[in-house]
This record gives structure tokens, sequence and C-alpha cells, in this order.
């Protein structure tokens, strides 16, 4: 029979599945864990493989799959700075089964960049909870003449406009986070925006540009391995995965912080109870000595919290970034 022929088993009407779990909830059984075996827990990452999300998402989807009894599949769907993957998500099914990676950038700064955008931060989904914090790091070509931030900045300011840097897109983390750093220097680079961070990382390794500032997640095993050199990260401390680097504060600039935050989210109306479970699993998973050796490893910080803490950071973040998007004239084009 061809391919579009064939016949799909029906799916239960939304009415009918809030039957079942209200059954399942009066008889005090969990209904999230009946169901397992029927359907996957779809963990979108909204940019491509090989970056900061993607390898959070696949850093707690084992752990988090195993805590809540159900499969968990990480599904990539890139584009646009990470608005075609959250857009995705903000339209799933609010039944429990789709959740999506969320990010600084696809939280706090896309709707200042993207008119218009897709969905909403904050009314659009349901927030479940941190999974980690990731400083950027602020990195050359390991040939390049710059030893420190302040290099590059001199050299900035008697050639404006002839260094170069890299993203991951137009309004992704790494541009926002360079664009401050600019501001706050008060120099001149040319951004050089590429589809996703592992291919801005593969031409900044190559020579064609001069810079990036992103997460150390991505950039840290290169750094050790000897094909960028570290200037500064964006933290308010060093980090224990490159404890000899400086942060930007140290090196000239008080007060600078542009660390990258990662959490789960959910479509808005996705059941509150199974909010509640997602974030006990994740936290639990998180929490686990294991996890935050392997999450130090990258660089990274576990980012353990309550819905209601995560949603918080969301809204102290939006208007932070917007801040920074208006100064430097950031735009998705």
């Amino acid at each position: 029979m061809p391919h579009d022929q064939r016949r799909r088993p029906a799916l239960p009407s939304t009415i009918h599945r809030r039957h079942v779990l209200a059954l399942f909830a009066a008889a005090g059984a969990s209904p999230w864990a009946a169901a397992a075996d029927a359907r996957a827990l779809r963990l979108i990452v909204p940019f491509p493989p090989g970056g900061s999300s993607d390898i959070l998402a696949r850093t707690v989807a084992p752990g988090l799959g195993a805590a809540i009894g159900q499969a968990v599949v990480v599904e990539n769907h890139a584009g646009a700075g990470g608005s075609i993957g959250c857009a995705e998500a903000a339209k799933a099914e609010p039944d429990g089964n789709t959740i999506l990676m969320g990010h600084l950038g696809t939280l706090a700064v896309n709707p200042w960049v993207y008119p218009r955008l897709a969905y909403d931060p904050l009314k659009s989904f349901a927030a479940i909870g941190g999974v980690a914090r990731v400083p950027n790091v602020l990195v050359v070509n390991a040939n390049a003449p710059f030893r420190t931030l302040k290099d590059l900045v001199d050299f900035a300011h008697r050639n404006p406009g002839k260094l170069t840097y890299s993203s991951g897109g137009n309004g992704s983390a790494a541009h926002i986070a360079m664009e401050a750093l600019k501001l706050q220097a008060k120099m001149s680079l040319v951004h050089i925006p590429y589809r996703g961070t592992s291919p801005s990382i593969t031409d900044l390794m190559a020579g064609n540009v001069d810079a990036t500032f992103t997460g150390v997640t991505v950039v840290g095993p290169h750094v050790r391995g000897g094909r960028l050199r570290a200037l500064a990260v964006s933290g308010p401390q060093r980090i224990p995965s490159l404890p000899e680097v400086p942060t930007v504060a140290e090196s000239g600039y008080p007060g600078f912080e542009a660390d990258q935050w990662y959490g789960l989210v959910a479509p808005a109306a996705t059941p509150a109870a199974r909010v509640q479970q997602l974030n006990a699993a994740l936290n639990g998973v998180l929490t686990q000595p294991v996890i935050a050796k392997q999450l130090a490893n990258e660089g990274a910080l576990p980012l353990v919290t309550s819905p209601q803490a995560f949603r918080a950071l969301i809204e102290k973040e939006l208007p932070r970034w917007g801040a920074v998007v208006k100064a430097a004239n950031v735009t998705a084009g």
C-alpha cells in the first residue's frame, strides 16, 4: 500500500484523554507513567546539533526519561535564531509530551530582534525549570596576535571596523554578548552571522574571522586542544574548566556579565501537575553527581530552580537584553 494511503491509528480526542487522566488521578496513580509506553516525550532543540543547547539537551535527556518512565527524543528544529523551533513547540498540543530547551537568546532576546515573532516567551510557554548557566568565552584563533582582551580592544580602537567576529546568527547569544562588550569597550568589530554555532567556530579555527564570544560548552574543548585562545570569560568569576582565563570584569570592564542560561519550557496550557512532575525529575537529574560533573567538564553550572523562579528569570532578562538590542541596533536582517 502506498505510504500516503496507510491508515494511522486514530488518536483519542482531547476530551477522552482528559477523562482518562482524571481517572488515573482519582486512583492516585501517575497518568504520565501509565502513558509512558504510548508516546515519547519530544525535547525540541531550536538550534542545529553541536551547539550548547543541543549538548545540554542530550546531557539531561536520558536521566529525565528514566525519572519519568518515558522515552525522551531530542529533535533539532533550527532556523531564524531559534525562532522556528520555539514556534513549533509553542503550537504543539499541550498534553505534556512536548517540551523545549529554552535559552537566553530565544526567550529574552528574540522578542526584541524579530518584529513578527510567532511566539511570546511568557504567554506561549509554561516554565518548567532551569538547566544550566553557561559562561561565554571570548576566543580568537590560536595564531592570532592577541593574548589578552586589552590587546584585542587596543587593536580595534586603532583599526575600527577591521576585525570581524562570528556568531550563530543575528540575535544569537554570541551576537548579543559581543555587542554588549562592544558597547562597554567602545570598540568596533564587524559581525559575521552563521547558521548555527558550530560553523561559526569552524570558520574561526580556519582563520576566516577574528573572534567569537560564545558558550564554553562549545569552545572549551578547542581552547584546551590548542586550536583557539581564550581571552576572557563573561561571568562574575572565573570558571573551573578554564581557571587561567580572567573575567571581562577583571580585564578592565567592571560589572560586565553576559552568561548564557538554559531551561525547559512547555506549551502554555500544559497541565500544572505535568509541569511539576517534569520540574522534580529535571532537578533530580541536575543534582546527580555524575551529571553535575559532566556539566562541570563542559564548563556549565547546574541551574536548579522551581518553575516560578525560572519564569522570574525570563521576566528579569527580557528588559535587560532589550536595552542592549536597542543600543546596538541589532536586527534580524
